[in-house]
């Protein structure tokens, strides 16, 4: 039934659901942290709201990340899923022409990096 939907049902569509009817439940845990629906779902939106005040594209468009495996990256994800731009994945550990490879083929037009990474 799912499948059937027009348009059909996103990930972003299944988590703000969970969100909303959540909010206090885990979501992610990661060392000795744990993140609820609630949480990441406002910290996506506030990624999501400096991620449009600082480029404000248009739909669709493409935007890199490396980013290390942490619960970042997820609200990163989500942050994008919820302005309409496509997520390129970068692996965290390309450097040098693997790096500018990964980024000519993605065709993204920003990337988005943690402070302590560099290619």
């Amino acid at each position: 039934r799912r499948f059937a939907r027009s348009p059909p049902e996103t990930m972003l569509d299944v988590f703000q659901s969970h969100a909303r009817r959540r909010p206090r439940h885990p979501l992610l845990l990661f060392q000795d942290e744990t993140h609820t629906y609630g949480a990441v779902d406002r910290l996506s939106n506030r990624a999501a709201r400096a991620l449009w005040e600082r480029f404000a594209f248009p739909a669709g468009t493409a935007v890199a990340v490396f980013l290390p495996n942490s619960p970042t990256y997820v609200w990163t994800w989500l942050a994008l899923a919820k302005l309409g731009w496509a997520m390129a994945c970068v692996n965290c550990n390309a450097r040098g022409r693997a790096l500018r490879h990964a980024l000519d083929a993605a065709g993204a037009t920003v990337l988005l990096t943690s402070p302590g990474e560099s290619g």
